[in-house]
């Protein structure tokens, strides 16, 4: 499963470098904030939803701590996506939030 660091899409953000962000965390997490551009699938509703996902881009999966996103990650590679897992989620996270 292919990882990211926060530090690394914290610094590819500030690069101007357009990056597709899904967390995968419920309503009430992501009320508390989330990446500025990023969409929310909740990790129930990934299966169901991938469809509305590009198999030409590639995606950095995110969640509170890892765990769900690292699932999500394996799902889609699983199902021909790119898409890397954000470690440590948002606990480890000191970027923008909206």
């Amino acid at each position: 499963m292919k990882e990211i660091t926060p530090v690394e899409v914290k610094e590819l953000l500030e690069s101007g470098e357009p990056l597709n962000l899904v967390d995968v965390r419920e309503d009430d997490e992501v009320a508390e904030g989330i990446i500025p551009g990023a969409i929310q699938i909740p990790l129930g509703e990934v299966a169901e939803r991938v469809g509305e996902l590009d198999k030409s881009k590639s995606y950095i999966i995110i969640c509170r701590s890892g765990g769900r996103s690292g699932r999500a990650t394996e799902f889609l590679g699983e199902a021909g996506y790119d898409a890397a897992n954000m470690t440590g989620g948002m606990l480890e996270w000191d970027g923008e939030t909206k």
